[in-house]
């Protein structure tokens, strides 16, 4: 069974391909099915190539064989309502939808939880669902090494950054030093200085003067796979 919006997909894009013989852009299928970002289409997109209606041609923009149809009417059916002594029941609850709006965020490089490696580097779009973030701009980093590991954030984790010029103590940040190199911490002021701490025994704190540490962001999330 397809759900509404797998059919709904289905179908715009069988129209479009025997109107004009050209698959309908992301755009255009966002639009036509009221979706709030171009990664819920490709999120369909996927599920109806899983279930074998749909296949992407290679080397090729907005190329979509249509390789099979449901039927118009086919989706996911309403729960049948049992009938006691000729009368209905209560009507079943139905169940909210889930949660499925995602936000594509920049995914720059990758970030060291241990020494400090070159961060920032390269642009690419990670897919992260709404509900991990908050308001605010964030951008996300592929996290590498384990000073973090008693914080919970594990090499190959990636991490969801709201952007940011402070810090108070004991935040998570990212942090540049010398406007070169970028480090996952808990940030705090000790004295005169910034030190950075790991969450992990096996690591030292790190201390910078304050001219030699620029706040990048501050965690507001996780993701990991698995």
């Amino acid at each position: 069974m397809l759900t509404k919006k797998q059919h709904e997909l289905i179908c715009f894009i069988a129209d479009r391909l025997d109107d004009t013989g050209v698959s309908p852009s992301f755009e255009e299928m966002k639009d036509a099915l009221d979706l709030k970002s171009k990664s819920g289409v490709h999120r369909l997109i996927s599920a109806l190539e899983e279930r074998g209606f749909l296949r992407r041609l290679p080397n090729r923009a907005r190329a979509l064989e249509v390789l099979r149809m449901p039927e118009r009417g086919e989706t996911k059916k309403k729960p049948v309502v049992p009938t006691i002594g000729g009368a209905s029941a209560s009507p079943a609850k139905s169940l909210p939808e889930p949660a499925n709006d995602v936000i594509e965020v920049p995914l720059h490089g990758r970030i060291a939880a241990g020494t400090p490696i070159e961060a920032l580097e390269g642009t690419e779009i990670l897919p992260v669902p709404a509900a991990l973030l908050g308001p605010g701009e964030h951008y996300a980093l592929e996290v590498a090494g384990d000073s973090m590991v008693e914080a919970g954030i594990f090499d190959g984790d990636y991490a969801l950054i709201r952007r940011a010029a402070e810090a108070r103590d004991g935040e998570i940040v990212v942090a540049l030093i010398d406007d070169a190199e970028a480090t996952l911490k808990y940030f705090r002021r000790e004295g005169g200085m910034i030190r950075l701490d790991p969450a992990n025994r096996s690591y030292d704190p790190q201390r910078y003067r304050p001219d030699q540490v620029q706040v990048q962001g501050r965690l507001a999330g996780l993701l990991r796979r698995y």
